[in-house]
């Protein structure tokens, strides 16, 4: 059963930091920002186009559309010229594990509110992965900055949630996306230490998101070296996108771009992962605290942002929209 908490029990439980954890309640009450966050200038967001989005995203798409991680790559030369080269431009920006030999990432059953992004973006339909998180809208979805917005550049059309996809069934619907959040910093630079984004869906059926899977609680301002559980879809050989996979370990931070402020664990799950949920402990019944955003050719290690006060403005914004 998916593990709702609620503020009150989540500053009980993370007194020593920041933790939002907000229990589902209602509908949208106010229309997000076209172009930012009024109240909050760290906060960029866009009204979207839910309308046909769901039936856009038939099987035949959503088995070919590519995997998103390569968006994280073109971020980083747009935004960060100086240190593109790092990641392989032109490549996936994710980690290849090689052909034949295990894997470090293990498979797993379907989880409710774990689930597969698909969007548009330059004409090119892709795939990443995604997580419903407890809010006050019920209806807030996390996944990567770059799978919501080029960075810099334009938003995403097309975006639904498929909770609890396996082999290409979505046994609890598609969830249309009404509006798009992410840092500022991600929306006008691209920078890494931003690389999460959420969205905001609409009902399906007349209920919320988190009424039907449930939601995760989310954590900030956190100590770094934690223990995590990421989950995600990797579509890149050896993988095929079709079910859920994780990655457990000990997160160590990126000593190649320092300045990221990211942390790494063991991982080689592939293209499809990005946006994919990195929970505190070795369940999917943690805490949501960063995301799949980037690796290493040749290195099988994920790494994900640090999500302090700019994220967790972000994160703010999107739940009670």
């Amino acid at each position: 059963m998916t593990r709702t908490r609620s503020l009150a029990s989540g500053l009980l439980t993370f007194s020593a930091a920041a933790v939002l954890a907000f229990a589902s309640a209602g509908g949208a009450s106010a229309a997000p920002a076209s172009s930012g966050d009024k109240t909050d200038p760290s906060v960029a967001s866009v009204s979207v186009d839910a309308a046909g989005a769901a039936d856009y995203w038939t099987p035949e798409r959503m088995q070919s559309a590519v995997p998103g991680d390569v968006l994280a790559g073109k971020a980083l030369e747009r935004g960060n010229r100086s240190n593109a080269a790092l990641v392989e431009k032109g490549k996936s920006s994710t980690t290849k594990a090689t052909k034949g030999k295990p894997t470090i990432a293990k498979s797993e059953t379907p989880v409710k509110h774990i689930g597969k992004v698909f969007f548009t973006l330059g004409g090119t339909n892709y795939v990443c992965s995604g997580n419903a998180v407890s809010s006050v809208n019920g209806s807030t979805v996390s996944t990567a900055g770059h799978c919501v917005n080029e960075g810099p550049g334009a938003y995403a059309t097309n975006f639904v949630f498929v909770p609890a996809y396996d082999n290409g069934s979505a046994p609890y619907g598609k969830w249309t996306a009404r509006s798009l959040y992410a840092p500022s910093q991600w929306v006008s630079n691209g920078d890494m230490a931003y690389d999460t984004g959420f969205a905001v869906v609409a009902p399906l059926n007349g209920q919320n998101l988190t009424a039907v899977v449930g939601g995760s609680g989310v954590a900030f301002n956190q100590g770094y070296g934690l223990t995590y559980k990421s989950f995600g879809y990797p579509a890149a050989a050896p993988f095929d996108g079709k079910s859920l996979w994780s990655c457990t370990g000990t997160a160590t931070k990126d000593s190649t771009n320092p300045q990221f402020g990211t942390q790494g664990i063991p991982c080689d799950m592939t293209g499809g992962s990005s946006g994919g949920p990195w929970f505190i402990g070795t369940s999917s019944e943690g805490v949501q605290n960063s995301i799949n955003s980037y690796g290493y050719n040749g290195s099988a290690v994920m790494y994900g942002p640090y999500w302090g006060s700019v994220i967790e403005a972000t994160y703010t914004s999107a739940a009670v929209s």
